[in-house]
């Protein structure tokens, strides 16, 4: 079964049982009532069969025979392997009385294990979206690899967040690698310098989404939340709306941002004689500001949609790694094989309290309670002296015991002589 016909089958057990009306189910389903009722009828009748597709299971009458298919391939291996598909589909309709779609021949030969002879990406047609009527109404961000520092010190990470009504460019950071700590590093300098916008739009990276935000029928209809990642957790704690983009181009503005650094920026750090990531980084402010004085332009609206970041709010709290641990006897926690507690010692949690821990990427550990943070030290764990005692150890010069000839043991097999 589909998932919506698994879904279908969940509603109306739900239904006939009771727990959910006809009006709950058509709004869960996204049907009429007059279909549910129908829905309803065929389940009670043929049971869960009866919502599967009747053409479950049935040859399609289109189907190319594995005959033909055999026929294409040994012609294409034959005769026309120096052809592409639209090609072959041409040459085949035309001397072999073939008559086969140049899609089909593409799935034919690429089961055979026959790549198409010049690969070419489809260009899908986008249509253009306008810039956003005031500034803080959305961020673009994104990162990219690339030799920012020539071939010599090989590729390295920009991530940068672009302002989609401005084009100002509010935060860029170098990383060995595209990670959650170079993406945190550029919103809390957007923050600072700006406030806090309304929205974000990102890739589906995983830094930006859960592997696992893929809800099952059950936890679905359950009203269960799709989970969130550290970098999501930190967005919903700001009030920010986080857009995941499906496509690049439907984020164009950062996309194109890219082009123009990777022209210009490393020529500026050549010239600067930047060495490496850390100078490469305190080099950035400056060339943000340059570059945003040269490209920004006039929003639509002159007021902005910033917002102001919450009086005593610490950023480094809020873009850290999260994880939940429980506390254990004296108030303490356990995390990466080290003993913490409260610097505090008025402080106590009760034993078994689940909290969250977060460590920031300077490596201060805290612990998150109830909308306040609660300071951490390490204490030592106890270690047990493994050492033997030897002074009474007497030394024995005996030799080892050997059985008598008669003894069991040398009864077997081994031992007859």
């Amino acid at each position: 079964m589909s998932r919506n016909e698994l879904k279908r089958v969940k509603v109306l057990e739900r239904v006939l049982s009771g727990s959910m009306t006809l009006a709950e189910g058509t709004e869960t389903l996204g049907v009429s009532s007059r279909q549910l009722r129908r829905l309803k009828t065929k389940y009670i009748e043929e049971g869960e069969g009866g919502l599967i597709h009747g053409n479950v299971g049935r040859k399609p009458k289109n189907t190319i025979s594995e005959e033909l298919r055999r026929k294409v391939v040994s012609l294409y291996k034959e005769k026309y392997y120096d052809s592409n598909f639209c090609h072959l589909s041409q040459l085949l309709r035309e001397h072999e009385g073939i008559d086969i779609s140049p899609s089909s021949i593409g799935r034919i030969l690429k089961l055979a294990g026959k790549g198409a002879k010049h690969p070419r990406r489809q260009v899908k047609k986008h249509r253009l979206r306008e810039r956003r009527t005031q500034a803080g109404m959305l961020w673009q961000a994104d990162a990219t690899p690339y030799e920012w520092l020539g071939e010599e010190f090989g590729k390295f990470a920009l991530h940068a967040a672009i302002d989609d009504a401005t084009g100002i460019v509010v935060g860029a950071f170098f990383t060995p690698n595209e990670c959650m700590e170079g993406y945190s590093e550029v919103m809390k300098q957007g923050i600072e310098r700006y406030g806090v916008p309304l929205s974000i739009y990102s890739d589906r990276h995983t830094i930006f989404r859960s592997p696992n935000e893929k809800l099952t029928v059950d936890e679905e209809l359950a009203g269960q939340e799709v989970p969130l990642s550290n970098f999501g957790k930190a967005m919903e704690e700001l009030s920010i709306e986080h857009i995941k983009a499906t496509t690049p181009q439907a984020k164009g503005r950062v996309e194109r941002l890219w082009e123009t650094f990777q022209d210009r920026i490393p020529v500026e750090l050549r010239l600067l004689g930047v060495r490496g990531i850390k100078e490469a980084n305190e080099a950035l402010p400056e060339l943000l500001k340059r570059h945003n004085e040269r490209y920004k332009v006039v929003p639509a609206e002159n007021i902005d949609a910033y917002r102001a970041l919450e009086e005593g709010t610490r950023l480094e709290y809020i873009f850290a790694w999260r994880e939940s641990r429980k506390i254990c006897a004296g108030c303490s926690i356990s995390y990466k094989n080290k003993i913490y507690v409260p610097k505090d010692e008025t402080i106590c949690f009760e034993t078994r309290t689940t909290v969250e821990t977060r460590e920031t990427f300077s490596g201060k550990l805290i612990i998150w309670h109830k909308g306040r943070a609660v300071e951490l030290r390490e204490i030592e764990r106890a270690h047990r002296d493994m050492k033997q005692n030897t002074t009474n150890t007497v030394e024995t010069t005996r030799a080892p015991h050997k059985p008598a000839l008669d003894h069991p043991w040398r009864r077997s097999s081994q031992y007859r002589k």
